[in-house]
């Protein structure tokens, strides 16, 4: 039995993420490059009126990114692109949901992407476009 088509409004796909740690936001600082301290150094993020840390946008938009690729094969993805709405805090788990906005006539899909912390804030919302995806078998 095959699954459902989706049809607007539905959701395509949804992913949780672990709170995010010191380590995840110190470790994507070393892989990206980013060192910029407002990331990682409590102390300078303090003296600029900060809480603590928070994550990199850049970060939050690979989770999306993660969720979009976890979903749909590579070759599908022609599109996708993100705003960032808010500060994502250190500790915070998200929750990553793509929701079809619109379906064309050839079957591809327009998805609405968001990042959402446990405090029902969104921190990230982009978009992707999503090819029609070939079935595969006989």
């Amino acid at each position: 039995m095959s699954a459902r088509p989706l049809r607007k409004g539905d959701i395509a796909a949804t992913m949780t993420v672990p709170p995010i740690t010191r380590t995840a936001l110190a470790l994507y600082a070393g892989a990206s490059g980013d060192h910029n301290p407002m990331h990682i150094d409590a102390d300078v993020a303090r003296a600029h009126g900060m809480p603590d840390v928070f994550a990199q946008g850049m970060l939050v938009m690979g989770y999306l990114g993660r969720l979009l690729t976890d979903t749909f094969p590579l070759s599908a993805i022609a599109e996708f692109g993100v705003r960032f709405v808010a500060i994502t805090r250190v500790h915070q788990a998200l929750t990553c949901t793509a929701t079809v906005s619109e379906i064309t006539p050839d079957g591809a899909l327009r998805l609405d992407l968001r990042a959402t912390d446990a405090d029902g804030t969104t921190t990230v919302m982009g978009f992707a476009r999503i090819t029609a995806v070939q079935p595969t078998g006989p």
